[in-house]
């Protein structure tokens, strides 16, 4: 993947299931053809919305395996995180062999190590594959901070650097990441709730959650955002949509984000509620509370 194809709405693509709790490979094909077909320019699998962490290291191989069959030349992005720094290196490699035209690394999970140790972790990933990268930097979900200096350092000693995706919630970061790295690395917003602050501050793209379920509104939204900041009109526009999907987006952020947005999905059509343990399915009165919202808001959905 060149560094220009870094722009757009990714989606992080859910893993569906099937009863018996094993990958519904069928839907999964069929969903990334969907999200591509509804104007996405990417899919990123293997990622948190993902249940990666939940994943065996051969269902994350066949996952990659059935995206990359289904999507064509679309791009693909594997999801690359795990325990050890082995672990990461070995599925980025495997990416490669499948075919991914990129890698979204992460830091590892649990062990939250200092800078050296992070630097060391990213390197090895970053140096195991010719692969065009971006660095995930996600410190709610993981501890792992890296500032815009951090980013910087990794994509001076590693020419595959050529994105980061910024889920720290903080649209200044936007802003520090331009004021550091100028148009060097194309920036993502990583949270679904901040993609109207991120791309007014200069975000190129976005990995994002409800696209799953939403994909025209996603991309509609995206791209009326970027045209809002020399364009009043196409700014109240992406105003409009953005509170309109709103309390939709929210679900990205809280604990829970895989069963809601697996919940959206399945009320609009495009998949399951199942997930894998530990988490478990939404209990009544929390799934009955999101259900009020999603049907609200779909009640007013905006005319394609």
């Amino acid at each position: 993947m060149k560094q220009q194809d870094w722009s757009g709405v990714f989606p992080a693509i859910t893993t569906p299931f099937g009863a018996d709790g094993e990958i519904d490979e069928p839907f999964l094909a069929e969903h990334a053809t969907w999200l591509v077909a509804s104007g996405c320019s990417g899919v990123v699998a293997l990622g948190s919305l993902g249940e990666g962490a939940t994943l065996r290291a051969d269902e994350k191989i066949r996952v990659l395996q059935v995206c990359r069959e289904a999507l064509g030349a679309t791009p693909l992005v594997a999801g690359v995180s795990g325990l050890s720094t082995e672990e990461c290196v070995a599925l980025a490699r495997a990416a490669e062999r499948v075919g991914c035209a990129g890698l979204m690394v992460l830091p590892p999970y649990v062990y939250r190590g200092d800078w050296p140790e992070t630097r060391a972790h990213f390197s090895a990933v970053l140096d195991a594959t010719p692969l065009s990268c971006m660095l995930y930097n996600n410190p709610i979900a993981y501890g792992t901070d890296l500032s815009a200096t951090d980013v910087a350092t990794l994509a001076d000693g590693h020419s595959n650097v050529h994105a980061v995706k910024e889920s720290s919630g903080d649209a200044r970061r936007v802003t520090a990441l331009r004021a550091e790295l100028g148009d060097r690395l194309q920036l993502f917003a990583g949270l679904d709730d901040m993609i109207l602050e991120a791309a007014a501050m200069g975000a190129d793209g976005w990995v994002a959650g409800l696209v799953n379920a939403l994909p025209v509104e996603s991309v509609r939204l995206l791209q009326l955002a970027r045209a809002g900041r020399g364009d009043p009109a196409s700014a109240e526009a992406a105003r409009r949509l953005y509170e309109w999907f709103l309390p939709l987006l929210r679900f990205d952020t809280v604990p829970k984000f895989v069963q809601l947005i697996k919940l959206v999905q399945s009320v609009v059509g495009k998949g399951s509620e199942s997930v894998r343990a530990p988490r478990l399915p939404l209990p009544a009165a929390e799934r009955d509370a999101a259900l009020e919202v999603v049907r609200t808001c779909l009640a007013h959905r905006p005319a394609a």
